[in-house]
């Protein structure tokens, strides 16, 4: 397993990436540093990421809210044995209710360990938990980033992260996932402390 970053590792890793790029250096005298986050590994934040899939933050957290609220607490258990008429008004559409019972299914039987995940590098990460029915390599890349805390992450198909990138690189339309991945070259091998800092502006900017 490769190393994780925290509070510390972060704070150094974004002044030697602003140390040697301009227009990292700038969100940071504009916005300052961010503060350094996380979410646990495990069930629930998995679960939210599907809910965050092409929805905003809000209605997605305002969705795991209910599910949670109705259930006490979230176990696989529980979202089997919850009807589709009952996720739906918790606000899961049809789509990704098959996911996180999915996902609930493979956590039962054990073809999935999240636990393991921890002691697997970033591509073994990617190849279990995209063999799940509504993990695709977005999700799988912020479970990495957020949870598992790597630090090379580098979620290409990410809105947000191409639209900072497109402002700090001053380019006309926003880059493609390919067109970010070779942009993300420059800050390897802390790409998830380059991404952090792009999303900063990104927040920041959206806030005005």
């Amino acid at each position: 397993m490769t190393g994780v970053l925290d509070e510390t590792s972060f704070a150094a890793t974004a002044a030697a990436l602003c140390e040697t790029d301009a227009g990292l250096a700038a969100i940071v005298d504009a916005h300052g540093l961010p503060a350094f986050w996380a979410r646990e590994p495990g069930l629930e934040t998995l679960v939210l990421l599907i809910l965050e899939q092409q929805v905003s933050l809000a209605s997605a957290r305002a969705a795991y809210d209910r599910l949670v609220t109705r259930l006490g607490s979230l176990t696989t258990g529980g979202i089997l044995g919850s009807t589709d008429e009952e996720l739906r008004a918790d606000g899961f559409s049809r789509q990704k209710a098959r996911y996180v019972r999915a996902l609930s299914t493979a956590l039962e039987t054990g073809s999935l360990d999240l636990a393991a995940l921890e002691t697997l590098d970033d591509d073994g990460v990617r190849t279990a938990l995209v063999a799940l029915p509504g993990i695709g390599p977005w999700t799988a890349d912020v479970y990495l980033l957020s949870a598992l805390r790597r630090p090379d992450v580098w979620p290409v198909g990410d809105i947000a992260l191409q639209e900072a990138a497109r402002r700090v690189r001053g380019l006309e339309l926003r880059p493609s996932a390919l067109e970010l991945e070779t942009i993300g070259g420059a800050w390897r091998p802390h790409r998830a402390s380059a991404a952090r800092l792009l999303w900063h502006l990104y927040l920041s900017e959206s806030r005005r």
